[in-house]
């Protein structure tokens, strides 16, 4: 009976190195599912229309998550736009705070009025987008 508990715990040792060898695996591939990209380019077919420009607080920023850009208003009528993709591995930003845009996937921080890179890893700046404010509305591109 021995030989066989023997033999029973060899081949669970064995199944669970297995099976972590394949998790690890796993965890790889969900890790290289990111854009590989990572340049921060935001381009646009055609001028997108933001809305009201009133909307980004003089001071502030406000990020438009799903056009991924990210526009700050660092005093009154001047507006700046940044793509909100950031440089490291191509994530969206997904807060802004002190001033601050956040990439929830690696932890890069980007200063709103310069898209300058506060906290890596991300290794360049948020490339600036095209902005102008047409009958008080933002447009980009």
């Amino acid at each position: 009976m021995s030989g066989q508990t023997a033999a029973r715990r060899t081949v669970l040792k064995g199944a669970a190195a297995v099976a972590g060898a394949a998790g690890a695996g796993l965890t790889a591939t969900a890790c290289s599912t990111e854009s590989e990209a990572g340049n921060g380019d935001t381009k646009f077919e055609e001028p997108v229309d933001l809305g009201a420009a009133a909307d980004v607080p003089v001071g502030g920023a406000k990020l438009y998550r799903e056009q991924r850009l990210l526009v700050s208003c660092p005093a009154k009528g001047q507006y700046k736009a940044f793509s909100a993709t950031c440089t490291h591995r191509g994530c969206v930003l997904d807060k802004i705070e002190d001033g601050q845009g956040n990439c929830p996937c690696h932890g890069s921080r980007f200063d709103v009025n310069t898209g300058k890179v506060l906290d890596g890893p991300a290794p360049s700046p948020l490339p600036s987008v095209p902005l102008k404010v047409e009958n008080g509305k933002l447009i980009a591109g």
